[in-house]
């Protein structure tokens, strides 16, 4: 008993450090940061200029303002801003897409792993919807004006329901670099190559159908 009463300070010197004084990491802004223990650092974001040369001009920009290129397999285009075309974003911790869908195409399931996103239709119809942990699906009817939540880091996508007629979306991250990871490609069109023999097990397909998938989505 005596020893167990000698270590209880000691016990809880170790709690109040790791519970009371230390503090959370900073979110990172890419996905992985090796240590680079030979040379200069490489900091989380982006290097801020000297505040008197700081401008208007640097918290404008008008790369959301022009239609994005929807030929692609599925349909879709996103134009985001970032620290090039909005230098004033830089660790505000957010950030702005246009998403253009064209008729009947998709924004397929996908993830953002460092940030939540809120989407705002501005034209056409569209359905939304997001998975949780637990696989139940949250799917909505988007019309102009509506908008709609994805939790961080839960695949999410965007289909415009109009087989003809293109759509248009807003979204914003609360991510100066959210990532994105589309499920599919990930899975099939990994560099290198996944074991075609995992992709059988995990989607319960044939090697042919690895191979076609593979071929479609350009792997």
């Amino acid at each position: 008993m005596r020893t167990h009463f000698h270590s209880l300070p000691l016990l809880l010197f170790s709690f109040s450090l790791l519970f009371g004084q230390s503090r959370p990491d900073p979110d990172p802004l890419q996905d992985y940061c090796v240590a680079d223990n030979k040379n200069a650092f490489f900091i989380n974001g982006v290097p801020c200029i000297n505040p008197k040369q700081v401008s208007s001009s640097h918290f404008v920009t008008s790369a959301l303002s022009k239609p994005g290129n929807t030929s692609n397999n599925f349909g879709f285009s996103v134009t985001p801003t970032n620290t090039v075309n909005l230098p004033g974003l830089n660790t505000l911790g957010l950030v702005l897409v246009r998403v253009d869908i064209a008729g009947n195409g998709i924004v397929p399931p996908h993830s953002h792993p460092r940030a939540s996103e809120v989407t705002t239709c501005l034209k056409g119809r569209l359905l939304v919807g997001f998975i949780d942990t637990s696989n139940r699906v949250f799917t909505q009817n988007l019309r102009p004006g509506e908008s709609f939540v994805f939790p961080k880091g839960l695949l999410h996508f965007l289909f415009n329901i109009d087989t003809k007629e293109p759509a248009l979306a807003l979204s914003g991250l609360n991510s100066q670099n959210p990532g994105a990871q589309i499920a599919s490609l990930a899975s099939f069109a990994s560099k290198p190559p996944i074991l075609d023999e995992i992709l059988e097990k995990a989607f319960q397909i044939t090697k042919r159908e690895v191979e076609t998938i593979r071929r479609n989505l350009g792997g």
